[in-house]
């Protein structure tokens, strides 16, 4: 039960002893101010913020947030245990306490070729430490309702286990779930979310920079299931972190939507907390950690202090963080590469604004009359970054560009380069920045250069968040300025994504994922 209580409660030794009359060595006196537990992302990549883990630590402690379920997939994809490693020995750093599920997926398909392949074995070497809870989200459903060998033996790992089944429904879901996976965190609308929490699963309802799913699924929400449901940013760029918020942005949305504010702090604490099996958290009771944060008023939620195993959170700054090693080896496409021919009906891949999901759009295409400005349909390219290997080309819709080009190391999930562009000249140059960089997110169009280095594995920033948001600033206004739609580099992250439907571009072209095959551009 979720209930307010005008009471004082006592902390020793970083738990919760209890509430009631106590006398403390030290005392707070918070001047009936509201006490809230601390709040869990039940769901997220950390990398996917562009920051180190300290970096997104000290955003987002200051955002009440003590505990984040993190799924290490993206580092893991890039390179390998070690990139795992790396983000255990930086979460170690931090006073957040970054939970870790381990990838269950590298590479994300049989298909794709990154920078690493996982097997249970090489998973075995992690199970047992105390900061690492479960398996992360099981995206290769084609391998669960097979029975592929390798994937059941992760699952026999561990027993909590994420899902990762988007539109998946029927007797597959049931299959699915029957295979021992628990929970979803990819549901886009009403009907999908409740038929897999009428099977049993636990849902993430996810909130990120681009997969904004919260108004859809909120209805979900009442006295009888938010104890199966609980918050979710997945993938939130550290400039949406520092304006608008982490869980807390979720509850104060959920708040305004018209869900009652007990609810969403169930769902944001308590829920999350008994999803993974956190009885330690999620409640401020005796026996429990004392992490809480200070609100001015509930409806509100703006938190004023936050306090971690008892002691209040105090920024310390930035400190230099160390970087993984992973080199890019990529030969940079000429215009013979990435030029198309043909002429007919082409799959074109079209972006849902506020979703990672895309549609299998179909137009009549001439090659030479690429780019379509007028149609809004642009080339894409994604460059191998592991082998030097070539390019792949597709079509898309969605982006708005009116002339230069974007470019990034960051392409869930094997994270090659992708780019998209009016000008085959600029994307073939906006690609060559991003190699030049060691990694990182370009905008070229001109004589005009705008750049984020992410030196850490072409995924994180070594920069101090405040630099890092200023940067994305300036790539978002000059983006802008060629006529880009909002966030447009989380879309552009999301092209080469072969587990989300329904078409995709991968460095071998054009990628049916409801077929789970490659495909010609040209239909």
């Amino acid at each position: 039960m979720c209930t307010w209580e005008r009471v004082d409660f006592a902390v020793k030794d970083g738990y919760v002893v209890g509430l009631g009359d106590y006398q403390g060595k030290q005392e707070y006196d918070l001047a009936g101010a509201y006490v809230v537990p601390g709040l869990i992302d039940a769901h997220v990549h950390i990398e996917s913020s562009l920051l180190t883990p300290p970096e997104y630590a000290r955003l987002v402690l200051a955002r009440g947030t003590t505990t984040v379920i993190a799924d290490p997939h993206e580092i893991a994809n890039v390179c390998g245990a070690p990139g795992i490693e790396y983000l255990l020995a930086e979460a170690a750093r931090t006073p957040l306490d970054i939970l870790m599920m381990l990838p269950s997926c590298v590479p994300a398909t049989p298909l794709d070729a990154g920078g690493a392949v996982l097997t249970a074995e090489d998973l075995v070497r992690f199970r047992g430490r105390e900061e690492v809870i479960g398996l992360a989200e099981v995206m290769n459903v084609p391998g669960v309702l097979t029975g592929e060998p390798d994937l059941r033996a992760k699952m026999d790992l561990f027993e909590i286990i994420d899902g990762h089944a988007p539109l998946l429904s029927g007797r597959d879901l049931n299959a699915y779930i029957y295979a021992g996976v628990q929970s979803d965190h990819e549901c886009t609308t009403f009907a999908e979310a409740r038929e897999k929490l009428l099977r049993g699963m636990y849902i993430m309802i996810r909130e990120g920079s681009t997969e904004q799913n919260l108004r859809d699924l909120l209805p979900l929400v009442d006295a009888c299931t938010a104890a199966r449901c609980c918050f979710a940013t997945d993938d939130r760029h550290a400039d949406m972190l520092a304006r608008e918020g982490h869980i807390d942005d979720c509850i104060r949305k959920a708040v305004a939507c018209g869900l009652e504010v007990e609810q969403a702090l169930r769902m944001a604490t308590l829920s999350a907390a008994g999803r993974f099996g956190l009885h330690d958290r999620g409640a401020i009771a005796p026996g429990r950690l004392a992490d809480f944060c200070v609100v001015d008023d509930p409806d509100r939620f703006r938190v004023a202090r936050t306090f971690k195993c008892g002691v209040e959170v105090v920024d310390t700054g930035y400190r230099p963080p160390a970087c993984p090693a992973a080199p890019l080896r990529v030969r940079v496409p000429e215009p013979g590469d990435i030029r198309i021919t043909g002429r007919g009906e082409a799959r074109v891949i079209g972006i849902v604004p506020g979703q990672i999901v895309t549609r299998d759009l179909r137009y009549m295409v001439d090659a030479t009359a690429i780019p379509d400005t007028d149609r809004d349909i642009l080339k894409a390219v994604v460059t191998d970054r592991y082998r030097a290997g070539g390019s792949g080309v597709g079509l898309v819709q969605g982006f708005g560009l009116h002339e230069g080009a974007l470019a990034g190391s960051v392409s869930h999930d094997s994270h090659n380069i992708v780019a998209v562009g009016v000008d085959d000249g600029e994307i073939i140059r906006a690609i060559g920045e991003v190699v030049r960089l060691g990694g990182g997110l370009v905008v070229v169009s001109g004589d005009d250069v705008t750049t984020l280095p992410l030196e850490c594995a072409g995924l994180m920033s070594a920069l101090p968040h405040e630099e890092v948001v200023g940067r994305l600033g300036a790539l978002e206004e000059h983006a802008r300025r060629l006529g880009a739609v909002e966030n447009p580099f989380m879309y552009l992250s999301f092209l080469a994504l072969t587990v989300i439907p329904e078409v995709r571009v991968t460095e071998r072209g054009v990628f049916d994922v409801r077929a789970f095959e490659d495909v010609p551009l040209f239909l």
